[in-house]
């Protein structure tokens, strides 16, 4: 009975210790420093054990300029205990009286403490780091494991040395605590982002590379080639980074996943040369059938895109060849879909494409397999303008496979086939329901389209304007551009000053780049820079503007310029955190 009594009796006090801490950290926040006092000298009564009211004792003391008050608690602490700690802060006291000598006299003590047990590290530089006087807090994590080589601090000092600016020593802790903890590696390099940027000749960038290679000469280890072929990727070197990842691939030949991985980035910048070298040499390297597919489908993608028409007749030699070597069954389903969409969007046999994939839907495929070919299929037949047709295949996959991504894609694919035909109003209340899709890229594209339609569909009845523009976004779908560039002219002129205006304008630039018409485009998007700088896409016509002139014309002043409107005039812009990276790069800042 006694000991729940007392087990009571402890939590009683506990709670109401917490409630007067609360209620004196309040205080002390609000700079109500008296009143604080009174709080925090009742609790260091009451616990006198706790060091986290003793230095709150002190700081309040400090707070209202009683550095002898302070200085009196401090000496009988230090006297009582045996805890460096409270010499620094005994030492910080006398400096705040402007007592120099004898502040670096404790701050002396504090740190030969160490040597006697370093077990004190940690608190000790703690205290020092807590007053700002980092070069201490250095020299006591520094002999901490000079002592005691067990203890690891190279976190705290790259913690500390990023705050001196010194990004190198940063670079070198970190990365002596990657190398006796690898699984921080993805850490670090979330750390190092924020440190580097795309030009390789940043004072940072060379500072990582050289302590990398050192670090690579002395001890060839798998961290170091990983961190390097990172470093060059977000360079955007990736024939750099390809070599570092042979190199790690020589050394644990069981996957090609990582350089895959690098690859499908390269041709995501439309780096074409370099992800084709990286392909072939998969397919040099790869027995598996499945990545050697992979590697085949995205070589003919390639070639495709860069392919005049008189190519396309070999390419669909080289998609019948493979057909030949590997069959069509499910592990080929991919490679079927990608050839169904080469007939139909690329030479232009759409009724070959759909006879094609109604033959692989014959197959024993997953649900899901079913649903990606279900998916191709309805896009042929929105090409072939055979809308309801269409609207089947994706309203099956909806019922088949409920609230998944793919069932999500279909409904935005009801939606803006019934934006084609011209029925708005039903588009736009498919598009509601996917503003809140689990896909942000599927909510994105559902949100710019129903504010397309929502801009346009209440300022003409008859939605003339509207259904021109719907009609020129479907020949850009079917790859027609040059038409669909004829059919925006149109709007443009009888249809000038109207809601469709900046929209027609935003979607012809985008066509004048994909059909290499430069000079155009930037025509247009300074058009809307000029004219529709408060509407929705002014910030989209700066971003783009901006990088047309820095990787196509090579004007990166005038890209600069732009990326500076956008951080200052457009901060809840999407492009905000791109453009204020890219801006700092082209101004030829060290990042930290």
């Amino acid at each position: 009975m006694k000991q729940i009594l007392l087990i009571l009796f402890l939590c009683f006090c506990s709670f109401g210790w917490s409630q007067d801490e609360e209620l004196a950290d309040d205080y002390f926040k609000r700079g109500e420093f008296e009143k604080a006092l009174v709080i925090y000298q009742k609790l260091y009564e009451s616990n006198k054990g706790n060091y986290k009211y003793i230095y709150k004792l002190v700081e309040t003391h400090q707070q209202l300029e009683q550095y002898d008050e302070a200085q009196i608690l401090l000496i009988e602490r230090v006297s009582n205990r045996n805890n460096p700690s409270l010499l620094v802060e005994l030492g910080y006291n006398y400096q705040l009286k402007d007592n120099i000598e004898m502040a670096k006299t404790y701050y002396t003590d504090a740190i030969k403490e160490i040597e006697n047990n370093p077990v004190f590290t940690y608190s000790v530089a703690k205290r020092f780091q807590e007053h700002s006087l980092l070069d201490e807090a250095i020299q006591v994590y520094k002999k901490g494991m000079e002592l005691n080589p067990k203890q690891n601090f190279y976190v705290q000092l790259a913690r500390i040395y990023g705050e001196l600016g010194n990004i190198e020593q940063l670079f070198v802790n970190y990365l002596n605590y990657v190398e006796t903890k690898p699984n921080f590696l993805s850490n670090g390099k979330r750390a190092f982002s924020d440190f580097i940027s795309e030009n390789s000749d940043n004072e940072n960038n060379v500072s990582l590379r050289r302590i990398l290679l050192k670090k690579l000469q002395a001890n060839p280890d798998e961290i170091w080639y990983d961190m390097l072929s990172w470093l060059y990727i977000q360079e955007k070197a990736y024939n750099k980074a390809f070599i570092q990842e042979k190199a790690l691939y020589k050394r644990n030949p069981e996957s090609l996943s990582r350089i895959t991985d690098l690859a499908l980035t390269a041709l995501n910048e439309k780096e074409y040369e370099i992800t084709v070298s990286i392909f072939e040499y998969i397919l040099e390297n790869s027995q598996d059938i499945e990545t050697r597919l992979t590697a085949h489908q995205y070589l003919l993608d390639i070639e495709t895109r860069t392919a005049n028409k008189k190519e396309l007749k070999a390419i669909q030699e080289k998609y019948l060849q493979l057909f030949d070597q590997y069959g069509k069954y499910e592990q080929t389903i991919a490679l079927q879909i990608a050839y169904g969409n080469f007939l139909a969007f690329d030479l232009h046999q759409p009724e070959e494409a759909s006879t094609f994939l109604k033959e692989s839907l014959k197959q024993e495929l997953s649900l899901f397999q079913e649903a990606t070919v279900k998916l191709k299929l309805g896009d042929i037949l929105v090409f072939q303008e055979r809308f309801n047709e269409a609207l089947i295949y994706y309203s099956q996959i909806q019922a088949n496979l409920k609230n998944s991504t793919i069932s999500q894609e279909a409904r935005f694919k009801v939606a803006k086939t019934s934006y084609y035909k011209g029925d708005f109003e039903w588009a736009e209340s498919q598009l509601k329901i996917l503003k809140s899709s689990t896909s942000q890229l599927i909510a994105n594209d559902a949100l710019d389209l129903k504010l397309l339609i929502s801009d346009n569909i209440l300022e003409d009845s008859l939605h003339i304007a509207l259904k021109l523009y719907s009609k020129a976004d479907l020949l850009a779908f079917q790859n027609k551009k040059n038409e669909a560039i004829s059919l925006l002219d149109k709007i443009l002129e009888e249809h000038k000053g109207e809601t469709i205006e900046d929209q027609a304008l935003f979607m012809q630039a985008k066509l004048y780049e994909d059909t290499q018409q430069f000079e155009k485009a930037v025509t247009n998007y300074q058009y809307i820079i000029a004219n529709y700088r408060d509407e929705i896409l002014a910030d989209d016509a700066h971003f783009y503007l901006a990088n047309l002139y820095q990787n196509i014309l090579a004007e990166p002043e005038k890209a600069k310029d732009l990326y500076e409107k956008i951080i200052f005039d457009y901060e809840d812009s999407i492009y905000f955190i791109e453009a204020r990276k890219r801006f700092r790069m082209l101004r030829g800042d060290s990042i930290n």
